[in-house]
């Protein structure tokens, strides 16, 4: 009955004696999942335009945020560090179509599926080599310190990051719905050999889309290495995009974002609230669970296109 009760009644108790605690946490919560909704950006944005789940995103945040640590490091303003790694992600994406993707047209998804994970293991490698691999602290003058707002306190780097998100998913849906390269990137993802037979250049798409999804990678760089540090552990971070991408869709931008929030949220209030009935640490899993849940009920998640296969 002890257990029962700390599940089915204690959090509620507490929830009804500290509301603001409560919307305190649920705030929380939806500024962290802010946060996961940057790592799947880059995700989905590949997703679109080729049909294949890139693991290498989470070695794209890292590498980014290496060499944008590393620049300031260097003794460069951070605006200046900016625009150099830009440049540099511009150059990894590039290189990848060049020298990975552009030979592997055409192939199955699950050929390209393992080439991305090649280029995550070059991606630590090589940032190591070149920035070393001691963990750097990165600061571009974002306040870390909470807010009072009615009650409530709130990071006001959180708050930042949560605008930063909200303008890139609209430039982002912008961009996929209204642009010419943008419908481009829609054709390719459906099928490879119709968009080249309509004139499309596939690699300069692919060069296009895994530019955009390096500099989505640097921005969640920066905001998670302001966070936690810039260090290799980063790279782990996407794997909590995968519970996001579940319940928002592979396909979808907006998709990720609303995956983030439910995922950011849950594990915070369940961390908070029941934590102490299962012992803790329910926030390593529960986004995971979650996403069980809606892969044996809807696959597709929230927003994804329900694949339906005329035989």
């Amino acid at each position: 009955m002890d257990f029962l009760s700390s599940v089915f009644v204690e959090p509620f108790v507490q929830i009804g004696q500290y509301p603001l605690f409560f919307v305190e946490v649920v705030i929380g919560g939806l500024l962290s999942g802010v946060m996961y909704s940057l790592v799947a950006l880059g995700f989905v944005l590949i997703f679109k335009a080729s049909g294949v789940f890139n693991f290498a995103q989470g070695a794209m945040v890292l590498f980014a945020a290496l060499s944008f640590a590393g620049l300031m490091e260097h003794g460069l303003h951070w605006s200046i560090a900016l625009v150099l790694t830009m440049g540099i992600m511009a150059l990894v994406a590039i290189a990848v179509e060049r020298l990975v993707l552009g030979k592997l047209v055409n192939q199955p998804h699950i050929i390209l599926f393992m080439a991305t994970i090649g280029i995550t293991y070059f991606l630590d490698g090589f940032g190591q080599t070149i920035w070393g691999s001691d963990v750097k602290v990165l600061d571009i003058g974002i306040p870390q310190t909470p807010i009072d707002v009615g009650g409530v306190f709130i990071n006001q780097f959180d708050i930042f990051a949560a605008v930063v998100a909200g303008l890139l998913v609209l430039v982002l849906a912008v961009f996929f719905q209204k642009t010419r390269v943008g419908r481009a990137l829609r054709a390719v993802a459906d099928d490879h050999q119709a968009a080249l037979s309509v004139g499309i250049p596939l690699k300069t798409i692919w060069a296009i889309v895994w530019t955009v999804a390096g500099l989505v990678g640097l921005v969640a760089g920066i905001m998670w290495g302001s966070k936690l540090g810039v260090q290799f552990s980063l790279a782990l971070v996407a794997l909590k995009a995968l519970p996001v991408l579940i319940l928002g869709g592979f396909t979808s931008i907006p998709g990720a974002i609303v995956g983030g929030l439910i995922v950011g949220v849950g594990e915070k209030v369940a961390e908070v609230f029941w934590g102490a009935a299962f012992g803790g640490a329910i926030e390593d899993w529960f986004a995971y669970m979650l996403a069980l849940v809606f892969l044996l009920f809807r696959p597709q998640g929230l927003f994804g296109e329900k694949i339906i296969e005329r035989v």
